[in-house]
């Protein structure tokens, strides 16, 4: 077996079963206005290598000699750091695709000033960052749900603009930033911003076939290419130049392309029936179907080019609640289709242009067979998909409504109350908004939104000394005063100041930043009626909704019977909580010293896979321990333990209020040193309050 060439690449053409996918990329590569791709998918179905086999397909471009940021020779940037450029002199070379890192520093995706040069030479040295390498290219982000806020905020104004501005210690450089945005993610490590995801065009969900055939020819197909990637590229050279010159052609013919008012008519009926926001929406829609029309050689905008369209700009755009599953409802599209289109005239030829036309058509460079194939697959429902809260979600139509109070909603012990039959499933009702929770400050964090930690962005509070050649942000002032003293022993002689790396200071800023919820949940028959524990997921749903749109990491441990599971690790997929949580069944005895001690083990793993994630558990149980001998007491000798590692603590306690009241979980909560709060102020949406971090023993 040959090694690969470092420059011979998987060829598109050679991709297998991804149609909607490739037909995603090719658009957005005829029409850059379109915004973008963004490729949704489980692991190992070929989302990196479709996007990084797209540049080898990509016409070229004309830049300006020597120009950093690829200015267009026709049409230089007035504004370009490089110019002015008089020169219509051209250099044709091939598109880029610039990789971001999820772990880039805001300094490498803006760049950066070359401070010793400024400071001792008086000049503003700028270095481009990998914006200005994309303009008028494709900017590649893997896992882009895992991108931190700060470069989330560039990427935002870069797209918003179309430039990038670089503005600090006085200093202000801009330039053109016009690419494509293409983003792969797992949904499993959680979802995109809502600003971000709008700011892509188009979204595809890929899953790999469940066709045992069209699987044999994906494995052939790798392994032939790792068997000799030279003869493999070479075989497929025919396809790729069709494929490129047909691109060519598209993108000459978008221009001369009539989007009818017709079209346009029924663009908005389609995008209005599916209650999006705003109107990029259809503006998307509207230029995907112009460069669907291209693609496929119209020059006039067809039904068969809407319906297109609106399977790839309107999934991530339909979705209203964080939770919901997303995705497109085709039987509502075809509806809403039908619903647009005029009645045809009598008059007409029905088999004229567009009458007979197969609506499965939609211009896919790979081969009917293979789209054959996968039809089955496209339109499998998710069983994990429904979303929680909704009308499907399971909810007990007894569940109190999220404002009710604890003699209303929480109270286990009414009338008529019955224990939780072993494996019975409660469901949620709708969540609700939730107050702050957050650990004190007290040293490092990762960036984030919940507590109060010294982060890489923010405020500057301070500064110190740089370690070696320790990549950060500058403080102008703190290296000036460093530099000062120095500089008659330095022999400094005329304007300037002389800076050597040892008097380089680092700003030192405070924001927020990210921590681990774990919630242990008590899942027993303890917590009585079923009632109630829909109570106890509602109130844990709206926990994980504000962990949500904090970017936190999640985990769920429940323990029931005669043990603790960890029903789901640490995380950023939230979603996923959601769906375990929604599917938890109830019943059995209640090992509570096996959950607090299953929720320490998990937090210990953590700490040591990301050490600077601080975390905050959150304890949902009745206080009652009935399992093995002196069940209480070893549950109170673990909540002790825990106490001692200064871990940050919420004790939910879910007893109800009729009857006799043991208070195990107050005593609970005192062990651990704990903020307690009862069910009925989780009902009441009271549950979440600022937690002060305990210190270590």
């Amino acid at each position: 077996m040959r090694p690969a060439s470092p420059s011979t690449g998987f060829p598109f053409t050679a991709v297998v079963g991804m149609d909607d996918l490739q037909l995603a990329l090719i658009l957005a590569a005829i029409s850059p206005a379109i915004g973008g791709v963004l490729i949704r998918g489980e692991k190992g179905t070929a989302k990196s290598t479709a996007v990084r086999a797209l540049t080898e397909i990509l016409p070229p471009v004309d830049v300006v000699p020597g120009c950093r940021f690829s200015c267009d020779p026709e049409h230089p940037d007035d504004t370009c750091p490089d110019g002015p450029h008089d020169s219509t002199e051209a250099l044709n070379r091939s598109a880029r695709l610039v990789e971001l890192p999820v772990g880039a520093t805001e300094d490498r995706v803006l760049g950066s000033l070359h401070l010793e040069k400024a400071l001792a030479e008086g000049i503003t040295a700028y270095e481009p960052g990998l914006l200005a390498a994309a303009h008028r290219g494709l900017l590649y982000v893997d896992e882009v749900n895992l991108l931190h806020d700060h470069l989330v905020d560039v990427l935002l104004d870069a797209a918003a603009m179309g430039r990038a501005t670089v503005e600090r210690d006085g200093v202000s450089v801009t330039h053109p930033a016009r690419f494509v945005l293409v983003g792969t993610m797992n949904p499993e490590e959680g979802e995109l911003r809502p600003q971000l995801l709008d700011r892509f065009g188009l979204t595809v969900d890929v899953v790999a076939s469940r066709d045992p055939a069209v699987r044999v020819e994906v494995m052939r197909a790798r392994l032939a290419y790792e068997a000799d990637p030279a003869g493999f590229v070479a075989r497929h050279d025919g396809p790729q130049r069709e494929l490129a010159e047909r691109i060519v052609k598209a993108r000459d013919l978008i221009t001369e392309v009539v989007l009818t008012d017709a079209a346009l008519r029924q663009i908005a009926e389609i995008c209005a029936s599916f209650d999006v926001d705003g109107m990029r929406a259809d503006l998307v829609t509207a230029r995907t179907a112009v460069a669907h029309a291209a693609w496929s050689g119209r020059t006039v905008v067809e039904v068969d080019d809407v319906r297109a369209a609106a399977k790839l700009a309107l999934p991530h755009r339909r979705r209203r609640n964080p939770f919901d599953a997303p995705g497109l409802d085709e039987d509502q599209l075809e509806q809403a289709i039908q619903d647009s289109t005029p009645p045809p005239d009598p008059d007409d030829d029905p088999d004229g242009p567009g009458g007979g036309a197969d609506p499965a058509d939609d211009g896919s460079p790979a081969d009917a067979d293979r789209s054959d194939a996968n039809q089955s697959d496209a339109g499998r429902a998710d069983p994990d998909s429904a979303a929680p809260g909704g009308a499907e979600s399971g909810a007990d139509s007894d569940s109190p409504a999220p404002g009710a109070s604890r003699e209303d909603g929480a109270d286990a012990g009414k009338a008529g109350g019955r224990p939780a039959p072993v494996g019975e499933v409660a469901g949620s009702s709708e969540p609700y908004k939730a107050r702050l929770l957050s650990v004190q400050a007290a040293g490092a964090g990762v960036a984030g939104r919940r507590s109060r930690a010294i982060t890489e962005v923010g405020r500057v509070v301070g500064d110190r000394a740089r370690i070696g050649r320790e990549a950060g942000r500058p403080h102008l002032l703190a290296t000036i005063r460093s530099a000062a003293p120095h500089q008659h022993a330095r022999g400094r002689a005329g304007a300037g100041l002389a800076v050597r790396p040892s008097d380089v200071r680092l700003a030192v800023r405070e924001g927020r930043e990210g921590n681990l919820v774990l919630f242990c949940v008590d899942a027993s028959g303890s917590m009585g009626t079923k009632q109630r524990m829909g109570a106890v997921k509602t109130a844990i749903v709206s926990l994980l909704l504000d962990a949500y749109q904090r970017r936190d990491t999640v985990g769920l441990v429940t323990f029931a019977g005669a043990a603790a599971t960890v029903a789901l690790p640490p995380t950023g997929s939230v979603e996923t909580a959601v769906r375990r949580l929604e599917s938890l069944p109830t019943g059995g005895r209640t090992p509570l010293a096996e959950g607090l001690l299953q929720a320490a083990e998990v937090l210990r793993i953590a700490a040591i896979r990301d050490p600077r994630r601080r975390p905050l558990l959150v304890l949902v149980t009745d206080g009652r321990a009935t399992h093995g001998d002196q069940a209480f007491a070893r549950a109170r000798q673990a909540a002790g333990w825990l106490a001692q590692q200064g871990i940050a603590t919420v004790v939910v306690d879910c007893e109800p209020h009729r009857g006799v009241r043991l208070g195990l979980a107050g005593e609970l909560a005192a062990d651990l040193g704990a903020e307690y709060l009862d069910l009925g102020e989780v009902a009441a949406g009271n549950l979440i309050r600022t937690v002060t971090e305990r210190k270590a023993a």
